[in-house]
């Protein structure tokens, strides 16, 4: 198949003829006359554009008888014909609505873009110094939700746009580049070690654009890859004319965004271990002190403290890299000529963790061209590769080798150096990791291809054939080393595991696209889409243990392999798509029809294919009669949509009944059932509703949109429980249903526009209500929720609501904690366990995320600003039992504990505490609404002050542009719950971990244009 769609598209491509274009170059002007550089000029109906250079220079082939849209943000977008004798085009000041917007396979002026669709520019992507892109779009799109994993060099995030759609299946986004479908998520395959993103190779300085996809009109064109929303990154293009060059540059420093608890010192532990035995045998020792010399004359841990002069081992300092350097060069140029442009790059950025022992590098580059083959043929290829390797840590739960590990639970008992300056190999549970990082290997190296050509052929006035071939190709190598002197692996004599894995996916798409011009008020624009997408996996990886002596890392040093492995994976999605938009009476009218028929290989023969389809409309007001001489309104627009879409997002094979071969019994191979199956396993569905009005007021001023949304998913790919007689936890149904539904909010105000002086403020408000409204029944007819120790998924609810035991406090009289029985109030209890589990109201999810951006500039010096808040949620404290407990048996024995147990515990009758009366024992989990805190939280993402040096400075330099500026990047954090210690930023499983916070940086940059 793959072979006759490749050669269909050759054939189509020869066949063709009789067509012509021609080269349009022109200037493009403010209405002041000054140049506008970055404005984009494009071949109206089609995604074929540039962008003018600094001197507002462009160059673009198009058909002779094509129409070009040339836009500017904050101007009025103006059309010319490509038959003008003049393309000295000139832009009247006025609002954002008249931008061009990358919409997916097209690209419309925003006036006629009838779906919900946020667009960023380059500038908005690079004001957070960041390795991954899309941590930069917090906060800078009203109804999409990111969180950082972890703040450790490369991590991944986890992104919802309009909340969470399904219960099991996938709820992230797709990710498209240059208009291809490409993988994404965490390439570290580790459960343990650092998060690495695929992200991680794309340098944002090649970025062009983001679009942002929400509603069904913009995300029905991707079928059910888009269910989820879609994230469309567009790279930059040359255009015709002299070569320019950019060079910019920045280095500063980082360290972590917030502390976190501040734990006990080793003075402190002894006096709460002192106090905590006293209140336990008050009728052995007379007073706290005497409690304390007991301890010190017969717990090991103390009296050999004691000896040694009572040291002081502060793990905090001792693990943090303090001033973390973060750097990134990167240099680029663009040009062409009538025939050809280019776009090329080649990037350098360095980033160390502000805990020792991990960091991130990365060499990116990056080769954009477009070539015209002859008067009927185009090619374009815009290709990218990123080289990065990843140090990373054990963070993803309580791993005691990992070296933020030891904040929390290394011993400040201890001494950190022996006499000599080396480290201390002392035993115990959590290691010395300044020996363990040192000696130990954590390392990831990442290299990502993607690759996307395309040819494009004019078969007549307003046909246009194209192909396009898209590889994403992706090779990850992983190695984890643990050495034979020293830690957790010397009893087998250091362990090593190898694993190597490539990843490809082939996206290969045949398309026509006919813009039928009635007359000059009504057009329609046709395309017809046939897409194949492919992905192949291939891992192998082995283990072995016992190496002969320190420093041998390679497997064939091992004495004793331990285990070897390899596998393979595939799937397949196909899809047919046809489209039609219609702009009528000069504007006024807009329609969108989607149709997208759609087959993937995750569901049996008989469910294969799913039908997908949106409408959507548009009114632009302003340009009616009864607004045309408004004072008030320039633009004014109403839109709405609705669709259907779908979700494949699951594991492979879920509908069959397959055994598995991995297994061995006495050293023979062996066989087993391995996935219960599901033959009538089918689509996830989601059915979208969106309207809202986007508006322009008091010429450009004020600028924003108001929207609503209702997103029904059914039909869902739910994990519904088995009874274990079946031999299966659980099986994969098309049953249950949830509604998300909220409010958008954009808008922008420029406050004051001059020739010296500019200030603009403006922001983005979201509200998502998520809600589960069917779930599976059992054979009695009643709802099966899914239940854990912290949450429930049941009707009514939403997903992953709280469900816990009601914490009532701490008896004043007796210090004893104690919970409600009924969960709710009245009659109280101290013995855990007869307290009830009930809904302690809301979930991890945000329920209201906002965004807030400033802007000003004078004579050259300019002052940007942004920050992003969320709330409405809670958040629990995952390691609670071993740190923060009034039982402080871990916290003063192989543990560590928050200070607050010493300064906030009950001591007498008629203390008002936290904490109750300490003891020196422990206690099994309980996990109660006692560490549920409300998740408010907000942060001033970025802070940059820069001069723009002007041309009549430059002159005589060889220079046409020198910016200086310096910035900081999560400068200031508030949360709402003070009891809530730890980074605020958690994700969206709602649980406090051990992962490196996200960084605090300042640096220094510099970029030259010339």
């Amino acid at each position: 198949m793959k072979k006759l769609l490749l050669l269909t598209s050759a054939f189509m491509l020869i066949a063709f003829s009789g067509w012509s274009q021609k080269t349009v170059t022109g200037t493009v002007l403010d209405d002041g006359g000054l140049p506008l550089p970055g404005a984009t000029v494009i071949e109206k109906g089609t995604s074929n554009g540039v962008s003018t250079d600094f001197d507002g220079n462009f160059s673009i082939e198009v058909a002779e008888d094509a129409t070009l849209e040339i836009s500017f943000i904050g101007y009025t977008t103006a059309e010319i014909s490509a038959s003008a004798d003049d393309f000295n085009i000139t832009l009247a000041a006025g609002n954002e609505l008249e931008e061009v917007v990358i919409t997916g396979y097209t690209s419309q002026l925003r006036s006629e873009v009838t779906g919900a669709v946020t667009q960023l520019d380059s500038e908005a992507l690079t004001q957070l110094t960041v390795p991954t892109v899309d941590q930069a779009l917090q906060g800078q799109v009203a109804g999409l939700t990111i969180t950082t994993n972890s703040g450790t060099p490369g991590s991944t995030s986890q992104i919802r746009i309009r909340g969470i759609s399904s219960i099991t299946a996938g709820n992230e986004p797709l990710l498209v580049i240059d208009g291809a479908p490409v993988i994404n998520g965490n390439v570290s395959n580790s459960t343990s070690s650092s998060f690495m993103s695929a992200l991680s190779a794309i340098d944002a300085n090649n970025i062009a654009s983001i679009s942002v996809l929400k509603d069904a009109a913009s995300t029905a064109q991707y079928g059910a890859r888009g269910a989820n929303g879609v994230i469309l990154i567009t790279t930059k293009t040359g255009s015709s004319g002299e070569t320019k060059f950019n060079i910019s540059s920045y280095y500063g420093v980082q360290n972590d965004a917030i502390y976190g608890p501040k734990m006990l010192t080793a003075n402190q532990k002894f006096e709460l271990y002192s106090e905590a035995l006293y209140n336990d045998n008050t009728d052995t020792f007379s007073s706290i002190s005497d409690a304390g010399d007991y301890i010190l004359a017969n717990v090991s841990r103390y009296r050999n403290w004691e000896a040694d002069g009572r040291p002081e081992a502060n793990w905090a300092d001792v693990i943090t890299n303090q001033d973390a350097p973060i750097q990134e060069y990167n240099f680029s140029a663009s040009g062409g000529d009538d025939n050809s442009t280019f776009y090329a790059s080649l990037g350098y950025m360095k980033q160390e963790a502000t805990v020792i022992g991990s960091s991130f590098d990365r060499i990116s580059g990056q080769l954009n061209i477009t070539r015209k083959l002859n008067d009927k043929l185009t090619f374009s290829s815009n290709s990218s590769v990123g080289v990065t390797e990843q140090e990373g840590i054990l963070e993803q739960s309580a791993y005691f080798e990992g070296p933020r590990t030891a904040k929390f639970f290394g011993d400040p008992l201890l001494r950190v150096l022996n006499e000599d300056g080396t480290p201390n190999q002392y035993g115990g549970g959590v290691p010395n990791p300044l020996y363990i990082t040192r000696e130990n290997i954590n390392d990831i190296k990442f290299t990502r291809i993607v690759t996307n050509n395309s040819l494009t052929y004019d078969i007549m006035d307003g046909l246009t054939f194209g192909t396009r071939l898209n590889v994403d190709y992706v090779i990850r190598d992983r190695k984890y080393y643990t050495n034979t002197i020293y830690g957790y692996s010397v009893p087998n004599g250091g362990e090593l595991s190898d694993s190597h894995a490539n990843n490809v996916t082939y996206v290969i798409q045949n398309y026509l696209d006919y813009n039928w011009e009635l007359n000059d008020s009504h057009s329609l624009d046709f395309k017809i889409l046939q897409e194949y997408q492919t992905n192949r996996f291939n891992g192998l990886s082995a283990s072995g243990e016992s190496f002969p002596d320190a420093g041998l890392f390679y497997l064939d040093n091992a004495g004793a392999p331990v285990s070897v492995g390899s596998n393979y994976s595939d799937w397949h999605v196909g899809a047919y798509l046809a489209s039609v938009h219609y702009v009528g009476f000069d504007g006024k009218y807009v329609g969108d029809l989607t149709y997208r028929r759609e087959g993937n290989s995750r569901f049996g023969p008989d469910n294969r294919w799913g039908d997908f389809y949106s409408i959507g409309a548009a009114w632009n007001l302003h340009k009616e009669d009864f607004l045309a001489d408004s004072d008030i309104f320039d633009n004014l627009k109403l839109r709405a949509s609705y669709g259907k879409s779908g979700n494949a997002n699951i594991s492979l094979n879920q509908y069959q009944a397959l055994l598995a071969y991995d297994a061995d019994y006495a050293g023979q191979g062996a066989v087993y059932t391995s996935t219960f199956g599901n033959s009538d396993l089918s689509w996830e569905t989601n059915y979208s509703f969106d309207v809202a009005v986007d508006f322009g007021m008091l010429d450009g001023k004020i600028a924003g949109s108001l929207g609503y949304y209702q997103r029904d998913s059914e039909d869902l790919l739910l994990n519904v429980p088995l009874s274990l007689t079946t031999g299966f936890s659980s099986q994969t149904r098309n049953i249950g249903s949830v509604r998300n539904n909220g409010v958008e909010l954009e808008i922008n105000f420029n406050v004051i526009s001059s020739e010296d002086f500019n200030f603009s403020i403006g922001g983005n408000l979201a509200t998502t209500e998520n809600e589960v409204t069917t779930l599976a029944k059992d054979p009695n007819g009643d709802t099966i929720n899914i239940q854990t120790s912290r949450t429930i998924i049941d009707e009514g609810q939403p997903i992953r609501a709280w469900y816990l035991p009601t914490w009532a406090g701490v008896n004043p009289q007796t210090g004893a904690e104690e919970w409600y029985v009924n969960g709710v109030d009245g009659a109280t209890t101290t013995v855990f366990n007869e307290a009830e589990q009930v809904l302690q109201g809301g979930s991890a999810l945000p329920t209201l995320t906002a965004g807030l951006n400033i802007h000003l500039d004078y004579k050259g010096f300019y002052l940007d600003a942004n920050g992003f808040y969320a709330g409405g949620h809670k958040v629990y404290e995952g390691w609670h039992r071993y740190l923060n407990e009034s039982a402080v048996g871990f916290s003063v024995g192989p543990y560590q504990g928050y200070e607050t147990l010493l300064t906030d515990a009950w001591r007498q009758p008629g203390d008002v505490t936290r904490n109750g009366k300490l003891t020196a024992g422990t206690v099994p989990w309980q996990r109660h609404s006692k560490f549920l805190y409300d998740g408010d939280w907000a942060r001033l993402r970025t802070l940059t002050f820069g001069f723009d040096f002007d041309q009549s400075t430059l002159a005589g330099t060889g220079l046409d542009g020198l910016r200086l500026y310096v910035r900081g990047n999560n400068l200031l954090t508030w949360k709402k719950d003070d009891n809530q210690k730890w980074d605020p930023e958690v994700d969206l499983g709602g649980e406090t971990g051990l992962e490196t916070p996200p960084t605090q940086s300042f640096i220094v940059g510099l970029n030259l244009k010339f």
